[in-house]
């Protein structure tokens, strides 16, 4: 019960902020961004915790929360970069236009 006690203290999750993603505790920063950052990344949790001005324990939660939930999170990461992906088909970029026009 401990275990728990120490998520709830650093993750929370709240319907209409941050689309109701887990996140650090008072942040908008989701777990999502944290795996993102340590698992594609390379980030170490010491750099993470660095450049967000996050509390190293912040980042290890996040990291245990991920791994307690890991498919959920990267079903939603495949989900965000599906969405991306979609979005650039339909929105041409002005860049290459013009470097092909």
């Amino acid at each position: 019960m401990a275990t728990k006690a120490v998520l709830d203290r650093h993750i929370e999750i709240t319907p209409g902020v941050t689309g109701g993603k887990p996140r650090v505790a008072g942040h908008r920063i989701t777990v999502q961004n944290i795996v993102i950052w340590h698992e594609r990344m390379g980030l170490s949790a010491d750099e993470i915790a660095t450049q967000y001005g996050l509390a190293l324990s912040d980042v290890y939660t996040a990291l245990a929360y991920y791994y307690d939930h890991r498919t959920e999170i990267d079903e939603a990461i495949e989900a965000d970069d599906a969405f991306v992906a979609e979005l650039r088909k339909m929105t041409p970029s002005k860049l290459l236009e013009r470097l092909r026009g």
